[in-house]
């Protein structure tokens, strides 16, 4: 991530045409195909036999153009990040690289394993306000998902899909939790690395804060240039800066923010070390002349 206000501009990448027009008909087709035959199913409407095998045949058929274009932009000499990046919208790619996150987050959750923790000078959890909340919003997806069960029993299609989307919401509210969790605020280097869940890490230079207060808000109003991060609906420090970081939004657009406001589990352990730090960092007086 960027710490000034300059957006960086991508590198110049070998010119190659990502996909030709019959590579675009056939995914619009595929894609559109697909919809319409899930919104059959679901509906009850009867498709002949013909029509799913096409539907089947459609998809494999898309990969397997999508497997060419890769291997011909591989050739090109582009990395595997940079095909994907040509193959992938950005937005989508971001979308599912926050998902994956957020399921990854599960496993170390299990495993105990935090992210981005090794040779930290401080571990500042942040988690534990939201917990309550978080396992009662569970409950209820699983309840809701057990009622459904029964209530849809005679219609297996419906079902089926309501039960796929149950089951990972419920996946999704324990990850965001686990996200929290095995991705607490660290101090190394020199680098205040701030984050919540799976969708916000920010590295702020200790150097560029220019003061840190300790102050508990419940209330958080969107102004152009803060960013507010509030656990339990709190947060309970706040850094200034002395120059804008970039703090990208979900999709990838660029924010600029001066003000951050965070909450810690222990917030007297995150001011007292990020104030250090500071000091720590602060050019030394030189002796007058």
């Amino acid at each position: 991530m960027t710490t000034t206000s300059e957006i960086q501009t991508p590198l110049p990448q070998p010119e190659a045409p990502t996909r030709g027009p019959a590579l675009r008909t056939l995914r619009t087709l595929g894609i559109l195909a697909q919809l319409t035959l899930a919104v059959c199913l679901f509906s009850g409407v009867p498709v002949p036999d013909a029509v799913v095998l096409g539907g089947k045949l459609l998809l494999p058929a898309l990969l397997a153009a999508e497997a060419y274009v890769w291997l011909r932009l591989r050739r090109l000499g582009l990395s595997r990040r940079q095909a994907f990046a040509r193959l992938v919208p950005e937005r989508v790619a971001r979308y599912v690289a926050h998902e994956a996150r957020i399921l990854a987050s599960l496993v170390r959750w299990v495993v105990r394993r935090p992210h981005g923790v090794g040779e930290a000078d401080g571990v500042f959890p942040h988690a534990r306000d939201q917990a309550a909340m978080m396992y009662g919003l569970t409950f209820v997806c699983v309840a809701e998902t057990v009622a459904l069960s029964f209530l849809l029993a005679r219609w297996p299609v419906v079902h089926a899909v309501l039960l796929v989307v149950d089951v990972y919401t419920v996946l999704f509210v324990l990850g965001m939790h686990a996200a929290a969790v095995t991705r607490p605020h660290v101090l190394a280097g020199g680098v205040l690395r701030v984050r919540q869940a799976a969708h916000v890490d920010i590295r702020v230079p200790v150097d560029l804060i220019a003061a840190v207060r300790r102050e508990t808000r419940f209330t958080h109003e969107k102004k152009d240039g803060e960013l507010n991060l509030p656990i339990g609906s709190q947060t309970s420090l706040t850094l200034e800066l002395t120059e804008p970081v970039d703090a990208p939004k979900l999709l990838g657009a660029p924010r600029l923010v001066r003000v951050i406001r965070l909450h810690a589990d222990d917030p007297k352990s995150l001011y007292d070390a990020v104030a250090q730090a500071r000091t720590a960092s602060a050019p030394a007086p030189q002796d007058a002349d």
